[in-house]
């Protein structure tokens, strides 16, 4: 019996090493995949990495990482990738494309694809297919947190998959998180993540009208915050992303809402939202969620699409400023 527990033991230890030496492949190294595949390096493990934008890839390199040419020179290289893409469109490319991860020589057999992406169900569900018919294996694991949550590496990520995958991509994702939640079947963590975006996209918005609301009362920016986030009115975007600038350190609107999360992808996510309740049996209506969406429009529309999706803030103090100039 002792004899049997010491191999066991050994067994656990072998495949403990073999997990932490093995190589780590990653794609996708903007503004969340960046801070998260430089968590992997500072947890010990070799990464090898592919972005189309060098500056991005240099960055990564300068870390400590090692860049790859295309994404199934990645695939080529590890056998557990991950993969952290802008939409839908880019997802299909990196892993269907003709040197995606599941063209010729990228993933097979023993593969895990951890796409951390945000997208439909339904092209999880493809991709998901055909890795399965190359014997790899995918989850769909989005996340939530934002950039900081990639920095300090507390996002909570939420992932569709088998029983199996599920066990193997928590290995890899407590590396760059908090909180690792099985959702379901493929697509189910993407279902997840839409219906927490679509509440943080009305959330921020309530946020930086109660803010504009706080400056032209001549409320003390600062004071409401620490009411807001001792009171009924706190959510994630109050205390942790607070969008009125002088508020908070260390978020968007402390640095002009460079980085972050960007409106656009706001805006992309609760289109996702609103796509997926009208198709929904029977049709789901989302008044507050085209509400929403709307407004992201136009602050995108106006030119700040590239900037932090907080940045409405200033569009909500603009708008105000622009109904008493009507009056």
């Amino acid at each position: 019996m002792r004899g049997a527990m010491l191999l066991a033991r050994f067994g656990r230890q072998q495949r403990s090493l073999s997990t932490a030496t093995a190589p780590l492949g990653f794609v996708g190294l903007g503004n969340m995949g960046g801070p998260m595949a430089k968590n992997l390096l500072k947890a010990g493990h070799e990464v090898v990495a592919f972005d189309v934008s060098e500056n991005n890839l240099a960055s990564f390199v300068a870390a400590g990482g090692r860049a790859a040419k295309s994404p199934v020179e990645v695939a080529s290289a590890a056998k557990t990738v991950v993969t952290m893409l802008p939409a839908n469109a880019h997802v299909l490319e990196v892993y269907l494309g003709s040197s995606g991860l599941l063209s010729d020589g990228g993933a097979g057999s023993g593969s895990l694809l951890i796409d951390c992406s945000t997208c439909e169900p339904s092209v999880s569900k493809q991709v998901a297919s055909a890795a399965g018919r190359r014997g790899a294996e995918l989850v769909d694991a989005p996340v939530s947190g934002g950039t900081p949550g990639a920095e300090q590496a507390t996002l909570t990520f939420m992932v569709g998959g088998s029983d199996r995958g599920f066990d193997a991509a928590k290995v890899v994702l407590e590396l760059m998180g908090k909180k690792v939640v099985h959702c379901g079947d493929v697509g189910m963590g993407q279902a997840a993540k839409l219906c927490n975006n679509l509440v943080l996209g009305i959330t921020m918005a309530a946020v930086c009208e109660g803010h504009a609301l706080a400056a032209a009362l001549g409320l003390d920016q600062k004071k409401l915050a620490d009411i807001l986030n001792t009171s009924s009115g706190r959510c994630w975007s109050s205390d942790t992303y607070n969008p009125c600038p002088g508020v908070m350190e260390g978020v968007p609107a402390s640095r002009d809402y460079s980085g972050g999360f960007a409106c656009d992808l706001m805006l992309k996510d609760l289109g996702l939202a609103t796509s997926a309740a009208f198709t929904s049996k029977p049709k789901l209506p989302l008044p507050m969620g085209g509400l929403a969406l709307q407004l992201y429009s136009q602050m995108s529309a106006r030119g700040d699409g590239h900037k932090d999706f907080s940045g409405l803030f200033t569009h909500a103090v603009a708008g105000q400023a622009e109904g008493g100039k009507a009056k």
